[in-house]
């Protein structure tokens, strides 16, 4: 019972702040919002079983923003990952310099809120006050648009690997300076440059915190909301359906359609799940941590 006691506000934190969210979204999902009036007479909640999630993937915009994530993903996360990587091993080599120095401008980005940096991107990204733009053209390279069709989605990946790198570089660090001094003096006993020692050494011990920002940097792409949220005043490549976390938001904030918005988030969140199982699957068999087949 003392345990128990112990663990009951954060339990209790937990439920509230997790599980009951859930819950409700669930079940505000299964409804529908009848107007009565024309809209003056108030409004009543309608059972109408999945009726939601049929909308949600018959719309096409629903479709087209999870391939745009999936393909935005694709490209965003083993660049972050790649970075984060090389800068803890930098970090973490004998030769480095000004450790502590480096570690805070690394991390630096990831303390700027995420509004906050899509507005100052922004700023660098608005074509006519772009200094990247006058770049360019001061180069022979002509007009270059970062928040046009073709550019917006780089952008974007640009603003979240600039964010994010850091803060993926402290967890991979972390777990390198977990690695027991004697296995790295006892390779270059051995003969082993820090280079091999890097990639044969302290890389395959570093794996299980690589796999953890790998699956926090999956989830994150396929919430993102904040930067294409901003940078739509200034780009016309971006639209109410660019992501499904901002088509849930036009659901509930535009439309008042709040069964709806519930049906996209818990739709989303279900993609989500798959998908980071797939990924921590994907990952152990290649580590070699796959259970063996009479366990399973």
């Amino acid at each position: 019972m003392t345990a128990y006691g112990f663990l009951a506000p954060f339990a209790l934190v937990f439920a509230g702040l997790f599980f009951f969210p859930i819950g409700y979204a669930v079940y505000t999902s299964l409804f529908r919002q009848e107007f009565n009036g024309l809209g003056f007479g108030g409004s009543t909640l309608k059972f109408v079983g999945l009726s939601s999630y049929v909308t949600v993937f018959t719309t096409p915009d629903f479709y087209h923003g999870v391939l745009r994530l999936l393909g935005f993903g694709a490209a965003v996360v083993p660049l972050m990952l790649g970075l984060a990587i090389v800068l803890a091993l930098l970090l973490d080599s004998r030769l480095a310099v000004l450790k502590r120095l480096f570690r805070a401008v690394y991390i630096l980005p990831y303390t700027v809120p995420g509004v906050i940096a899509a507005l100052l991107w922004g700023f660098l990204y608005q074509p006519g006050l772009s200094p990247i733009d006058s770049a360019t053209r001061a180069m022979g390279f002509g007009e270059v648009n970062l928040v046009g069709v073709d550019l917006i989605l780089p952008s974007i990946g640009n603003i979240m690997i600039w964010a994010g790198a850091g803060f993926n570089m402290l967890i991979v660090y972390a777990a390198l300076q977990a690695i027991p001094a004697s296995v790295v003096e006892a390779a270059r006993m051995d003969g082993a440059g820090e280079i091999a020692i890097a990639l044969r050494i302290k890389l395959p011990m570093v794996v299980p915190a690589v796999v953890m920002t790998g699956l926090f940097t999956i989830i994150g792409t396929l919430q993102l909301f904040n930067e294409p949220v901003i940078l739509a005043d200034i780009s016309n490549a971006i639209g109410t359906g660019f992501t499904p976390n901002m088509m849930a938001y036009n659901a509930a904030y535009g439309n008042n359609d709040e069964p709806l918005a519930a049906a996209i988030s818990v739709s989303l969140a279900l993609i989500t799940f798959v998908l980071s199982f797939g990924f921590l699957r994907l990952t152990a068999r290649a580590a070699g941590l796959s259970a063996p087949p009479e366990a399973s």
